[in-house]
C-alpha cells in the first residue's frame, strides 16, 4: 500500500518540478525579448494598446506611441497600425486616440490603420486583415517590455513576422515591472500550451 503512495508523491513532485522549470525558462525568455531592439525595416508598425484618459493618451501609451513616431520618421515603416479598446461609457477607444495622436505629430491619416479589441489577441486580430490586405507581412511591435514577448508570439500566429521594438521611456521601469514580468511569463506559459486565442476567448466570452 505504502509503494504506490510514494510512486504518487514522487509522480507530483517530478510534475511539479517540470512545472517549475518550465515556467523559469519562459521567464527567462520573456525577460530575454524585453531586452531586444531590432534595426529591421518592415512594412508596418504594430502599437498594442494601453489607457487613455477622455481622449488623452496615458504615459505609458504616449512612450508606446513616441516610439512609433520615432521609427515611423526614421523610415522603418510606411504603414502604422493601432489598437486597442474602450470600457462601458468611454467615448474614446485606445486605438482612437492613438491614431488622433499619430496623425497630430505628423502621420499622414493614409498611412494609419484603427483596430480595437479587449486583449492582445484580439488587438492584433483586429489590424490583422487590414494589413494583410495593404501587403503587410512584416511588422515592427511596439508595446511596453514585458509584453513584447507575448505580442510577437500572437503576431507570429497571426501570419505576421514580427521584430521587437520596445518602448524605451515608459513610465513602467525598475522593479516596478517585476508583477508584470510574472503575469506575462504566465500568459506566455499558458498561451504556448493551449493557445492565444483560446485564452482570449476564455476571458471574454462575449467578443
Amino acid at each position: 500500500m505504502l509503494l504506490p503512495i510514494k510512486w504518487a508523491i514522487r509522480a507530483m513532485a517530478a510534475s511539479l518540478a517540470l512545472v517549475v522549470l518550465y515556467l523559469g525558462v519562459t521567464g527567462v525568455q520573456v525577460w530575454l525579448t524585453s531586452r531586444e531592439h531590432s534595426t529591421n525595416h518592415a512594412d508596418a508598425i504594430v502599437v498594442l494598446g494601453s489607457a487613455e484618459y477622455n481622449g488623452v493618451p496615458s504615459p505609458d501609451l504616449k512612450a508606446r506611441l513616441d516610439g512609433v513616431l520615432a521609427l515611423y520618421d526614421a523610415g522603418r515603416a510606411p504603414l502604422i497600425a493601432t489598437t486597442g479598446g474602450g470600457l462601458a461609457g468611454d467615448t474614446h477607444t485606445e486605438a482612437g486616440v492613438s491614431a488622433t495622436y499619430l496623425i497630430a505629430h505628423g502621420v499622414p491619416a493614409a498611412s494609419v490603420i484603427v483596430g480595437g479589441g479587449s486583449d492582445t489577441y484580439q488587438n492584433i486580430s483586429s489590424i490583422a486583415a487590414p494589413l494583410k490586405a495593404r501587403g503587410a507581412t512584416t511588422v515592427l511591435v511596439v508595446t511596453d517590455p514585458f509584453h513584447e514577448d507575448r505580442s510577437m508570439a500572437i503576431a507570429s500566429a497571426f501570419g505576421f513576422s514580427p521584430s521587437p521594438d520596445p518602448a524605451t521611456n515608459s513610465p513602467l521601469s525598475g522593479w516596478g515591472t517585476f508583477p508584470y514580468f510574472l503575469k506575462e511569463t504566465v500568459a506566455v506559459a499558458a498561451g504556448r500550451v493551449v493557445g492565444y486565442g483560446f485564452l482570449s476567448s476564455t476571458s471574454h466570452p462575449n467578443g
